[in-house]
């Protein structure tokens, strides 16, 4: 039985896409979810997209494995990405595996647009 997980994708006139994660990413549905990500991105070269994770309640380790990939390819496409509004729960977990050493992470949807907009 899958696993409730909702990702909304939305973009800025700045060209930032987003990617409003709600719910739990786990091992149930974090396979179909990000390749479909992954292939929305599309080209990672300049490219600049955002993870919302203010609604998602919960990510597993594999879930933490795309994030760092997502992070790879778009350092490698000289592109920017970042993550914004983490519940303590999700930080606590990012940054015990060091995801947040080297994603940058805001605090706030808003703040986070603005320096990927740049």
């Amino acid at each position: 039985m899958l696993t409730q997980l909702e990702v909304n994708k939305s973009s800025t006139n700045t060209g930032v896409k987003i990617f409003a994660f709600k719910w739990e990413l786990d091992e149930t549905n974090v396979d179909t979810t990000f390749p479909n990500i992954i292939i929305e991105i599309g080209d990672f070269s300049r490219s600049r997209t955002l993870f919302d994770l203010s609604a998602l309640t919960y990510l597993n380790s594999k879930s933490i494995g795309y994030i760092a990939d997502v992070a790879q390819r778009t350092e490698d496409g000289s592109g920017k990405f970042a993550l914004c509004a983490l519940s303590s729960e999700v930080y606590d977990t990012l940054d015990l595996v060091g995801i947040t050493s080297i994603v940058p992470v805001f605090e706030t949807l808003e703040a986070a647009v603005a320096e990927l907009s740049k």
